[in-house]
């Protein structure tokens, strides 16, 4: 009996090494071999297989002698008696094994790479903060307002990169371009760059890094602590080669991400990211009077030439003189709809996360503006930040010419007042006629003489009423808090 035992054990060993040669033999019933059923030739049990194999050979070519189903198979194979190891798993088809695994590798890249909205101390929600604006609208200020504070991750205008790199493209068709690129950024997703930024390797090859004090201060760099007000002119030969990927560790590491962009024209284009659950974004909707404004852009109108060819269309030639005013009109147009769009039965996704700030009130009572806005982000006024700010809006006339680019100690009244001396009048009612719109959505007086516009006791902002800028929901016609 024990003799007949070990026969059987190496008939089963001896048959399962020969599996392979009797699947192909009865037409391919085993995984990755040739196809089930086609009339392969049969060959008779090898030696090594004669002790098991010899016996019910005859029964087995009756079993595989035409194409069956595996079922059919493994039916006829048990009802002759025949040992375990003659039976085979069924043909599994290699494009349903890719495909699985596919979906399989897919699920793991989407639960590891899944943005997650909470702070880096956990708990709380990251906010993040779009200050919309245009050019020489008092836009640099109002970011440095958030990159000095202690919470806030803060770049100045990222989507420069893609205008740089783009720049035969017209401002509507660069938009989604801008707004992805935006949101990467408001997720601390730094790879974005990697298409205007080939070469990338130091954060000085980001546009105007030194005004963030974020990158400045650790981890990024070392030249502030986190909680110092930061200095560009220190900043830059101390943090210029610092590597490109510490923005993104740094970016990671705040509460509140905070981006300054003059690129976009409308507000819906801006609809994705303000119902992405990715995202918990508040915009800041910074506007100025439109003299001023074009008395700004005169100042620097080299520095602009190439946004202006963007904004008008040009196809990528750069335009530095604009006599007819043609992009202040454009701007005049863009501010109007976006107020409206946010103020005149706006989608109920926008309820708390639109403000519109006129720089003209930030001028008049800074500290009061600063609160209120500080409070919308989320973020409570430091009395560092408190003394730092006084500072920089009760300094000494307007400012020179070679700062218009930067933050500087100025006197915020005088800047803001300054059009009425340096323009001329013709100049003065050119805008007034394209902008007219502007000026009477935004709150800002029409002037009709030299007279009017050099007297300066003339108030040429008007006071904002307790509706006025206010959120109000496409159900409800009352003015919103």
């Amino acid at each position: 009996m024990r003799a007949t035992s070990e026969s059987a054990s190496l008939c089963a060993l001896r048959s399962r090494r020969a599996a392979p040669s009797r699947a192909r033999a009865a037409g391919g019933l085993t995984v990755g071999l040739e196809p089930y059923g086609t009339n392969q030739p049969q060959r008779a049990p090898s030696e090594e297989t004669a002790g098991c194999a010899s016996g019910p050979w005859k029964r087995r070519q009756e079993v595989f002698a035409k194409p069956r189903e595996p079922r059919q198979v493994s039916q006829g194979l048990q009802a002759l008696g025949l040992p375990a190891c003659s039976m085979w798993l069924p043909r599994i088809s290699s494009t349903a094994v890719t495909a699985l695994l596919l979906a399989q590798t897919g699920l793991l890249l989407f639960l590891v790479s899944r943005p997650r909205l909470t702070s880096p101390a956990g708990g709380e929600e990251r906010v993040h903060v779009l200050v919309l604006s245009s050019w020489r609208s008092g836009s640099s200020f109002v970011g440095q307002l958030f990159s000095q504070h202690p919470d806030v991750f803060y770049l100045m205008e990222p989507a420069w990169h893609v205008w740089a790199a783009l720049s035969q493209g017209s401002a509507p068709a660069l938009h989604m371009a801008v707004r992805d690129l935006v949101r990467s950024v408001f997720l601390c997703d730094m790879d974005v760059f990697d298409a205007y930024l080939p070469w990338r390797r130091n954060l000085s090859d980001l546009f105007q890094w030194a005004v963030s004090r974020a990158l400045c201060s650790p981890p990024a760099c070392s030249a502030f602590q986190r909680g110092a007000i930061s200095s560009e002119a220190v900043c830059k030969p101390l943090c210029a080669r610092r590597p490109f990927s510490l923005a993104q560790e740094a970016c990671r590491s705040y509460s509140h991400v905070v981006l300054k962009e003059v690129r976009f024209f409308n507000l819906q284009v801006l609809y994705p990211l303000l119902t992405d659950p990715a995202l918990n974004l508040h915009i800041v909707h910074l506007v100025r009077d439109p003299r001023a404004v074009l008395r700004s852009r005169e100042q620097t109108a080299k520095a602009l030439a190439r946004d202006n060819g963007i904004v008008l269309g040009t196809n990528g030639t750069w335009v530095e003189a604009d006599p007819g005013l043609r992009v202040v009109r454009e701007v005049c147009r863009s501010h109007v709809r976006i107020a409206e769009a946010a103020t005149r039965k706006p989608p109920p996704f926008l309820r708390d996360r639109y403000r519109l700030v006129r720089f003209e009130d930030l001028a008049r009572a800074p500290l009061p503006e600063i609160r209120a806005l500080y409070a919308f982000a989320g973020l409570r006024l430091t009395p560092q930040l408190e003394a730092w700010i006084h500072n920089i809006t009760h300094g000494s006339g307007p400012g020179a010419r070679r700062e218009a680019f930067k933050t500087t100690s100025r006197d915020a009244l005088n800047v803001s007042q300054a059009w009425r001396h340096a323009l001329p009048f013709t100049k003065i009612r050119r805008v007034q006629e394209l902008c007219a719109g502007a000026l009477q959505l935004l709150g800002y007086r029409p002037v009709f003489s030299e007279e009017e516009q050099r007297d300066l006791a003339l108030d040429l902002v008007l006071p904002r009423g307790p509706s006025s800028f206010s959120w109000a929901s496409s159900t409800d016609a009352r003015p919103g808090p």
